[in-house]
């Protein structure tokens, strides 16, 4: 999940640094984005916001029914949704270098690679939300950094205790959330020189890598609190 995470911030880092000034998996930054573009303000026109979200909503509803079919049949339904996500975004990377060749698509923004990353990232969002790994969404970091930061206020030192070890892996998968977005918004701008299409290709094979290795993975079982003792 951490690794997702990387892969979220870099996605953001290219589609938002060489696509036109969108997010693909920030729905929060492309909601204000319109907002801005309807009140007539700003430098990004309505339709790329506009293709971004649909195209996110869409890809959460696709993954939601694929996930949940995949569920009812007792399939590996993470990995699947993973090679999904990984197709899309080499689809997007193939569709910029055809029409666009090898350079970065900032003053030439294609709404067709908008659409394929952000449709990809709302795949992902629905795959998280179903695996429901605590403190660690992938693809926004606000709420994880306000528990954290919340917790280490209110109890700066946890005890040695059982509760206390749930607690600890608690912190260690949201620090894990938060250090891995900023690890993947820097890389993301490192791969800038690449031009939008071959990046986007290098993204879809690191999450195509990611599904091959949760096959061999065994199944997460979401945490339990301990049953309070008799």
């Amino acid at each position: 999940m951490a690794a997702l995470t990387v892969v979220a911030g870099a996605v953001d880092a290219i589609t938002f640094l060489t696509m036109g000034h969108v997010f693909a998996a920030l729905a929060t930054g492309n909601v204000l984005f319109l907002s801005f573009a309807l009140a007539g303000e700003g430098q990004i026109p309505v339709a790329r916001p506009t293709v971004a979200l649909t195209m996110f909503a869409a890809g959460v509803a696709v993954a939601s029914l694929a996930d949940r079919s995949l569920v009812a049949r007792g399939r590996r339904w993470f990995p699947a949704a993973l090679a999904g996500e990984a197709v899309l975004l080499g689809a997007a990377g193939t569709v910029a270098l055809v029409r666009h060749g090898t350079g970065s698509l900032t003053h030439d923004p294609d709404l067709a690679a908008i659409a394929l990353v952000a449709c990809a990232m709302g795949m992902r969002a629905a795959a998280v939300l179903r695996a429901s790994v605590p403190g660690m969404p992938t693809l926004l970091v606000q709420m994880s950094l306000v528990r954290l930061l919340a917790d280490v206020v209110t109890q700066l030192r946890v005890p040695a205790d059982e509760q206390a070890a749930l607690q600890r892996r608690a912190r260690i998968r949201l620090s894990a959330t938060v250090g891995a977005m900023v690890l993947g918004g820097a890389l993301g701008t490192l791969m800038v020189p690449w031009g939008t299409g071959r990046a986007l290709i290098a993204v879809a094979a690191a999450v195509l890598a990611l599904s091959g290795l949760h096959l061999i993975q065994p199944r997460y079982r979401p945490p339990t609190d301990p049953e309070p003792s008799a």
